[in-house]
């Protein structure tokens, strides 16, 4: 009996230590997904992160190697060709010709804006308004001129009121420092209003001004590109040329000037209508190989 005994101990000791660790086998299949997950114990990793990465912005504006581009490049005669076909029926005094020059420049560096008057102006009619003394005989000469509003404490008061029905702003050198304390910088800076010495809008002769601002175009440099309107769509290739060689004149000297600072130059030079695409120019007024000729462009649409 004694062998017998032993022989169901060991039997009872086995049971029991299968017991309790229940399997799949032995669970029911109902209560298997519980007993089966309390027997097992997920391990947690911890993945420290550290600080993310700031992308690193380009110390200059990219530009594309005009050499290896597949864009082309067009002559003025061709350019005007294109962007006609695209104003067909619309009045040639309501459409504009707009330049866009790219530069290579730094993107904290200093910025080109002035203002020049073009050989053949594009014909829009300003709204002058000239900050002077009431009853002055400079506020006389302004009115004269042609100014839409004269004086400085109620000019400033509409100002601060937004009732701006202006398109430019100019100063007499008398009322500057009084254009200082009205602190008026936050309201027509935005607006590109604000007369400065730099842009020529803080003047002596108001009179003179008026008739040279009436025909001058103001530009200024924003992400790299400047942009401005050089002329009308009924304007000839020649009257255009000179409208941009002007223009290509001023701002290159205003980039040879800022160049002992930090390197700044023309890159490309694009050519926009109203309605139509933007055509990179060549710097040719026309090529040999072309057949439409500058006369040809010279007549209305």
């Amino acid at each position: 009996m004694a062998p017998v005994d032993k022989c169901l101990a060991s039997v009872a000791r086995l049971s029991l230590s299968q017991a309790s660790r229940p399997t799949a086998s032995m669970v029911p299949r109902c209560l298997a997904p519980a007993a089966l997950a309390q027997a097992r114990h997920a391990s947690v990793v911890r993945i420290k992160k550290g600080p993310a990465k700031k992308k690193s912005v380009p110390k200059e504006f990219r530009r594309h190697n005009l050499d290896k581009t597949e864009f082309p490049r067009f002559s003025l005669v061709e350019a005007m060709r294109i962007l006609r076909a695209y104003e067909v029926g619309q009045p040639p005094a309501s459409i504009k010709y707009d330049l866009a020059i790219n530069l290579k420049t730094a993107r904290n560096g200093p910025v080109v804006k002035s203002s020049l008057r073009l050989p053949h102006p594009v014909g829009t009619d300003w709204r002058i308004a000239v900050i002077c003394k009431e009853g002055s005989e400079v506020a006389a000469a302004a009115a004269a001129a042609g100014a839409v509003a004269v004086g400085e404490a109620s000019l400033f008061e509409e100002i601060r009121k937004e009732n701006i029905n202006f398109d430019r702003l100019l100063c007499h050198e008398s009322s500057e420092k009084a254009l200082q304390k009205a602190s008026l910088g936050r309201i027509l800076g935005p607006k590109g209003l604000m007369p400065s010495a730099r842009m020529k809008t803080v003047v002596t002769d108001v009179g003179k001004a008026i008739r040279d601002t009436a025909g001058s175009a103001d530009y200024r440099e924003r992400m790299g590109v400047v942009r401005l309107a050089v002329g009308q769509l009924g304007h000839t290739p020649e009257q255009l040329k000179a409208n941009i060689s002007a223009v290509l004149a001023k701002i290159k000297l205003e980039c040879a000037e800022i160049s002992e600072e930090s390197h700044k130059e023309v890159h490309d030079v694009v050519l926009s209508t109203t309605n139509g695409p933007a055509v990179s120019l060549s710097g040719k007024l026309v090529n040999e190989d072309e057949t439409v000729t500058a006369e040809q462009l010279s007549g209305a649409m």
